[in-house]
């Protein structure tokens, strides 16, 4: 996954203002009133106005590199603990007193990746050697993974401390470890895309920054973090981000917070999609074999880890798609009853790389249990939001008020601000009580067979010919932009049903389902595609950026590393149209996406299935669309052109998630 890459419960005790009881205070942080030693005194972190202060010097950091055991994990079977490689920068005063809490990043991408060639896709046997596919998925977003634009060559003089951590938080009293994880760069053992073992990594860092595991120097010395407080708090984008979830889901003690960021909660959801074969947006062919191949950067990486590739990609299942026991051990949702750690999750709503289920899915299991949340939902893709221009202060504010919270103990108010911080066109942010947003309810609608061979219609009412059949061929080699983009023609690759224009604007907030009653014949695809489009000529953001002349220095620079970056923009692109979202479904997995089920050639089935969730307005004069496909080229496996489906609109329907309900579409 790549590019590849609270509310907190009140007390019965009343408090001095800004502070949070001494029991949940970290080493070196005490309460308002309390008289502390001389050497306490001089070992803890100013604060003003509820934040740590910018007073330590990040060119006189000291740093080190720990190797920390993995205990009871052998995943090379070389017959040692695995290790981890922990770099870490803090303040040169923790050599004399000065005990502070660690901001980590975890990540297989450190060391580069390998030119890894992706699945075929193209089945027809017009693609045998999947070339089209052969990409450095490393270096496609490595600006959006560490939050700097690639234009400053000289951050690349200073590695590993690339981004922002070190040049703004370290100053503030914070260390910076970050993890290469197991399988790359130098750490040893196998990865193994979401399996147990990554997940063990970072959590035996966190173990030993709080004394519960053995670390060593290059000379194999053993090294304690006498200076570490043992809170940690976990942040990153994508797989560095999909880490966080992953070893909060195990409970470990000292995990006080984390922020993924387009991070996956299930690997499943990643490469496929309700029972069907599915690529990330703009990977065609990748799974999660590639994946673990690609990062695969340790030394004697394919004697040691080869066969391991081997039975991933044996075992993970490109010809049903079924959800699996090799998919379930990498669902972080099973776990989500042991998560203890806060969570502020951020998404980027055209991001078709980690899809917003991944996001949405690990926000609603999160509010089941309770756990204290924020999150971030952006106009952009698979992107870092320290590097939006007009939206840069505002997140370090939240990031650095996030960790001063809940590793420091400062009650600084941040979490009784809304929980929701979403942006619902380019550069127009507004907070929110919660998200999806209040007032949100489902409103369905339902499709209606076109009259004299037109498109169809969508409305509130409910056709009173329920049994008109409308047809459609699958063709393979059309996208399913060329698919939506003309609203007004017929398309024999594809049936449009078009609401009338609205009155007033619309917004979704949430996950829109579809209900299609449909036969196929003929041909091979198994896909039925849904597409929700909003038809209207706009300027509007499809995830791409720009970056502007202006630099913003956000902390310390050193020499190699000036503190300073470029920011971005949304790039907004004028069209007749745009596709909000989509849902794919395998028709053969209709009951469950863990059973493969013929269907009868000719014979009409009710199938059901979820689109991507967003947050999205419609506006006034526009036209709700869902286009039904079978083939999604740029996501699906491409079979043979030819599936014939037959389409009872009629019974079809269409539910959305809308501020305000159904009233909100009159």
């Amino acid at each position: 996954m790549n590019r590849w890459k609270t509310v907190i419960v009140a007390l019965a005790v009343t408090l001095p203002s800004g502070v949070l009881p001494a029991a949940v205070l970290p080493a070196g942080v005490l309460p308002t009133g309390a008289l502390p030693s001389a050497a306490a005194r001089s070992a803890a972190p100013p604060i003003e106005n509820g934040e740590t202060q910018p007073v330590y010097s990040r060119a006189d950091a000291l740093t080190e590199t720990v190797f920390v055991e993995v205990a009871g994990v052998d995943s090379d079977a070389d017959g040692r603990p695995d290790r981890v490689a922990v770099d870490i920068m803090r303040p040169k005063e923790t050599a004399s007193g000065l005990k502070v809490p660690v901001i980590m990043e975890a990540s297989p991408y450190y060391a580069g990746g390998n030119d890894v060639p992706n699945h075929v896709v193209d089945l027809d046997g017009s693609d045998p050697a999947g070339m089209e596919y052969r990409r450095n998925k490393f270096n496609d977003l490595r600006d959006e993974m560490f939050g700097v634009d690639g234009s400053d060559v000289n951050r690349a003089v200073a590695p590993p401390f690339r981004g922002y951590y070190d040049n703004y938080f370290v100053p503030r009293g914070y260390a910076v470890a970050l993890v290469e994880n197991l399988g790359s760069g130098r750490a040893t053992g196998c990865p193994t895309t979401g399996l147990d073992n990554e997940t063990a990594g970072p959590k035996a860092a966190i173990d030993w920054l709080n004394g519960r595991a053995r670390g060593f120097d290059a000379a194999g010395n053993e090294i304690k973090a006498g200076w570490s407080t043992g809170n940690v708090g976990m942040i990153g984008v994508s797989y560095n981000g999909t880490l966080p979830n992953a070893v909060a889901a195990t409970g470990v003690k000292g995990l006080k917070a984390i922020v993924p960021i387009a991070a996956i909660s299930s690997w499943y959801d990643y490469y496929r999609a309700n029972g069907g074969v599915l690529a990330p947006g703009g990977y065609q062919g990748e799974d999660a074999d590639v994946l673990a191949r690609y990062v695969l950067t340790r030394e004697n990486a394919t004697q040691t880890c080869g066969a391991l590739m081997d039975r991933i990609e044996q075992d993970q299942d490109r010809v049903t798609g079924d959800y699996s026991k090799f998919w379930d051990q990498r669902n972080y949702l099973n776990d989500v009853r042991k998560v203890r750690a806060a969570v502020f999750l951020v998404h980027g709503l055209n991001d078709w790389n980690v899809k917003t289920k991944q996001a949405v899915q690990w926000w609603d299991a999160l509010a089941k249990r309770g756990v204290p949340r924020k999150i971030w939902l952006h106009q952009g893709a698979h992107f870092n939001p320290f590097s939006f221009a007009g939206r840069n202060a505002e997140w370090l504010r939240q990031l650095h008020r996030w960790f001063d919270f809940h590793l420091y103990g400062l009650r600084n108010g941040i979490m009784d601000e809304p929980q929701a911080d979403v942006e619902s066109g380019p550069g127009q942010w507004a907070q929110h009580a919660s998200w999806p947003l209040p007032g949100t309810r489902d409103a369905r609608l339902h499709l209606a067979a076109g009259k004299e061979g037109g498109n169809g219609t969508l409305g509130e009412d409910r056709p009173r010919d329920r049994h008109t059949v409308e047809s459609f061929v699958d063709q393979s080699t059309r996208t399913a932009e060329l698919l939506a983009e003309n609203a007004e023609a017929t398309d024999p690759n594809r049936l449009a049903y078009l609401s009338a224009p609205l009155t007033r604007d619309a917004r979704l907030s949430g996950t829109p389902e579809v209900e299609v009653r449909a036969a196929f014949k003929g041909g091979r695809s198994p896909y039925l595609t849904a597409l929700l489009v909003d038809y209207g000529t706009d300027a509007r953001a499809y995830g791409d950026v720009v970056y502007g002349d202006t630099q913003v220095c956000y902390g310390q620079g050193v020499p190699g590393d000036t503190g300073c970056a470029r920011l971005a923009e949304h790039k907004t692109v004028t069209a007749p149209y745009k596709i909000i979202t989509r849902g794919w479904l395998d028709v053969r997995n209709r009951d469950s996406a863990s059973k493969t089920e013929l269907l009868r050639e000719g014979r009409f089935y009710d199938f059901r299935f979820d689109l991507q969730p967003n947050d999205y307005v419609v506006k006034a004069g526009h036209r709700i669309g869902v286009v039904l496909a079978s083939t999604d080229r740029d996501f699906t496996l491409r079979l043979p052109p030819g599936t014939g489906v037959s389409v009872e609109p009629g019974s079809s329907s269409l539910t959305l998630p809308l501020v305000g309900g159904r009233s909100a579409l009159r």
